[in-house]
Order: C-alpha cells, then sequence, then structure tokens
C-alpha cells in the first residue's frame, strides 16, 4: 500500500468506518469448483447456501452496491461471487460509477466470458483472475473458465494472476516454476499472487495442504521470487503464512473489511470465508499482507498493530457516540 492509502485508511479506523467491503454480487457461477468457500454449506451458516439466496439484477444490483458505498464510505471494494461476469451488463454501469467516487475497484473473476474492452481504461479498477495451477489440474478443476479461453477473455487487458495453492499442486517438481514462467511471460499479466487453500474447522477437504507439504510449498516460493518479479511474495507476506492470526479477532483484514452476501444486506462473518474457518491454515493473502504490515515497527519502537488497535477503539467508541452502525 502506498503512504497516502495508508494514512486515508487510518481515517476511516478512526472515525469507525471499514475501509473496505466486499460484495458477492451475484449467487450464479456456471463454474462448480471443488472446495470453492462460497458454495461451502458452512460459508452462509444459518442464512443457507449461497445458491439459494435472493440476489438482484439490472438497476436494483446497481443501486444496491450504490448504498452500500455510500453507507459505509469505503476506500475499496472487492466484487466477488459467484461470477461478477453473470452480470457483466450491471458491472458496465457500476464500475464506471464507482472510480467517478474515487473508489478502488477489484474485480474477482475466472474470466470464463470475455471481459468488456472498455473495462480497460476505468480508473482504479483492478482485475484478479483465478487461476489454479498448471493447465491440467487448472482445467479440470475450473472448467469451463480453461486456459484456453482465460487467454481469450483476457486480450486487451491488465490483469492480476491470483492462484490459491491446494494439496493436488504439491509434490511435482519445479511446478510453481513453470506456473511462474508461464504467466510471467504473458503481457497482460502486472502480478501473481499466491494464496493457500484455508479448510473450514472439522473439514477434511482434498485441497487442504499438510504442515509438511504448507512448508516445502514457501520455502519454493522464497526461492522462486528474485526470478519472477511478476510475482508478488516480499518476505512478510510469507510470514504471515508460517505464522498467520490464531482468531478471526486478531486479523487485521477480517476486522477492517465487511463482507456482504448477495442480498446486499447479510453480512458474510467472521471474514470472507464464512462459517468457523481454521485460521491455523489460514492462506488467505489479504490477512498474510496486513499481517506483515501490523508487525511492522515504526522507528523500531512500537508496532503499526499496536497502532491500529487503539484507532480501532477510538473508532468503534465515536461509531457508538453517532449511534451509527458501522
Amino acid at each position: 500500500m502506498k503512504k497516502s492509502e495508508i494514512i486515508r485508511a487510518w481515517g476511516r479506523i478512526l472515525t469507525g468506518y471499514y475501509p473496505s467491503i466486499s460484495v458477492e454480487i451475484t449467487r450464479e457461477c456456471p463454474l462448480r469448483c471443488p472446495g470453492c468457500y462460497a458454495y461451502e454449506p458452512e460459508h452462509l451458516g444459518e442464512l443457507g447456501p449461497l445458491r439459494s439466496i435472493s440476489d438482484h439484477k439490472g438497476k436494483d444490483l446497481i443501486e444496491g452496491v450504490l448504498d452500500l458505498v455510500r453507507r459505509h464510505r469505503p476506500l475499496h471494494v472487492s466484487i466477488v461471487g459467484g461470477e461478477p461476469l453473470v452480470r457483466f451488463r450491471e458491472l458496465d454501469v457500476l464500475l464506471p460509477r464507482l472510480s467517478a467516487m474515487g473508489i478502488g475497484v477489484q474485480v474477482v473473476t475466472s474470466a470464463v466470458r470475455k471481459i468488456p474492452t472498455e473495462w480497460s481504461t476505468i480508473k482504479n479498477l483492478t482485475l484478479s483472475v483465478s487461476i489454479d495451477g498448471l493447465q491440467p489440474e487448472h482445467d479440470e478443476r475450473r472448467k469451463p473458465a480453461t486456459y484456453e479461453r482465460i487467454l481469450k477473455n483476457i486480450e486487451g487487458h491488465r490483469i492480476n494472476v491470483h492462484c490459491t495453492i491446494t494439496h493436488q499442486m504439491t509434490g511435482r517438481d519445479q511446478y510453481f516454476e513453470k506456473f511462474l514462467s508461464f504467466w510471467s511471460a504473458r503481457p497482460e499479466v502486472k502480478k501473481i499472487w499466491f494464496s493457500i487453500f484455508t479448510p473450514q474447522v472439522g473439514i477434511a477437504a482434498k485441497e487442504t495442504l499438510s504442515s509438511t507439504e504448507r512448508t516445502e510449498v514457501l520455502t519454493e516460493l522464497k526461492d522462486l521470487r528474485e526470478r519472477f518479479p511478476k510475482a508478488y511474495l516480499p518476505g512478510g507476506i510469507l510470514a504471515g503464512y508460517r505464522k498467520p492470526p490464531a482468531a478471526p479477532a486478531e486479523c487485521i483484514f477480517a476486522r477492517t473489511t465487511v463482507n456482504f452476501t448477495a442480498d446486499l444486506k447479510s453480512k458474510i462473518t467472521p471474514c470472507q470465508f464464512g462459517g468457523e474457518p481454521d485460521c491455523s491454515q489460514c492462506g488467505c493473502f489479504a490477512s498474510a499482507g496486513l499481517t506483515a504490515i501490523g508487525r511492522h515497527r515504526i522507528l523500531n519502537v512500537v508496532s503499526v498493530r499496536t497502532l491500529y488497535e487503539a484507532s480501532d477503539a477510538i473508532g468503534k467508541r465515536a461509531a457508538q457516540i453517532l449511534h451509527r452502525d458501522s
């Protein structure tokens, strides 16, 4: 984050607002990815599975998202799903309006359909495309959003690749080197991000890495980062994966982001994963990043986290005084 962005985020925290919101703008998705947290039964708890939630279309969706933004005044909005491109017509209207409000927007997509050419000119828009492993594993896991389709659908855009590492990718010679070689060579790619699959407590998901696999993967990524500048793998993030926050209440990302599901009113708690995520195995890229920032010591005296805790307390008190639901 830039210094100016950190200062603005601090201002939101001090006044009791969330710096960031995440919105599942649709319950629909043409993919059936194994282990997708959004469609796991634990994700929304008593609300039921995501596909059973009432969602919005057309003007109702556009105005509903804008209403959330006006109410919560975030600096950043993540648009997730479901598959956001299912609502590309609404996004054609919504994205420029959010940009005009000075808000940074990230659209997280499988690139299962063509990304509108016009989006390449929208200021403060980040396109994050989920690409999980090399072509054989990815195509099997994320069809119909295959490598072939993604390469066609991202033409003319600049994207970030987001790879969620699963057990199926481990134990293979030079696997991540091959992945980074392929996507680093693509002119459309700006950055390559890695997350690690995060399971729910007590759920034996096939995608979950063992502790040994997790250590081996992080060691491999550390060795590769100097050779592949597009790979965003600073030491602080890798340390965040090695020692994640023990609980959502200790996670700066979970505490600074409010997550809404497709009805645009129900909140996803305790973090974007919903349910009861196994924090000891957390692989959330954003959580690791903010954990790294929180551990940084200003002038080698006080940690950023200490300042955040004080600011958060002030912000919560301000919200109480103003009788505001933040």
